[in-house]
């Protein structure tokens, strides 16, 4: 039975999601996200139990007290993010391989957490002013807000060492194809 884990992690507008979705189309009989839960509002497009676990914060703070999470965090006031202990169970007994697309605080606690189970991958923004571009050109955000992402993003970026691999996203084909090589890379390494 498969019992690793991948993490990605990245400032918000990185492209870590978008990097993602090729790669487990190839390979989706070994992978399977874990859905994070969250108090923050669906974005149009995304599903409940699909996307995320979309939750009122009281319920995850009842989750939190009651130890249900690998890990948490409180990304920004009131806005949680957290991943399920239950998760890990669900996707390890179809054995399949867990991928978290997760906060850069949470990929580290995971890290942490999991050690050598786990393959750390931080995608690296080419630069905050092309961060600022993507985000802005997603039109999701209020000023307040971007300033918010950006001042984050800054913080994120110089906990990237904790990663065992930094991937840039400068260019989205070579960074699908470096992220792609790790993963075979890791899986031969926890096969050997």
């Amino acid at each position: 039975m498969n019992k690793g884990v991948f993490i990605f992690s990245a400032p918000s507008g990185s492209g870590k999601t978008t990097i993602l979705k090729p790669i487990l189309e190839k390979m989706k009989e070994r992978f399977s996200f874990s859905i994070s839960a969250t108090t923050r509002q669906p974005r149009e497009g995304e599903k409940d139990e699909v996307d995320y676990y979309f939750i009122t914060p009281e319920k995850m703070r009842e989750h939190i007290a009651q130890g249900d999470f690998l890990e948490w965090e409180e990304v920004y006031p009131g806005k949680y993010y957290g991943t399920f202990k239950s998760e890990l169970d669900r996707i390890w007994n179809q054995g399949k391989y867990v991928i978290f697309d997760i906060d850069v605080k949470g990929g580290v606690n995971i890290k942490n957490i999991l050690k050598d189970k786990a393959c750390s991958i931080f995608i690296m923004p080419p630069s905050i002013e092309e961060l600022e571009r993507r985000l802005r050109n997603r039109n999701t955000e209020s000023e307040e807000t971007l300033k918010e992402r950006l001042l984050r993003a800054e913080m994120e970026i110089s906990l990237s060492e904790n990663f065992d691999y930094v991937v840039c996203n400068d260019c989205l084909d070579t960074a699908i194809s470096k992220v792609e090589k790790i993963i075979s890379k890791q899986i031969e390494t926890w096969n050997a």
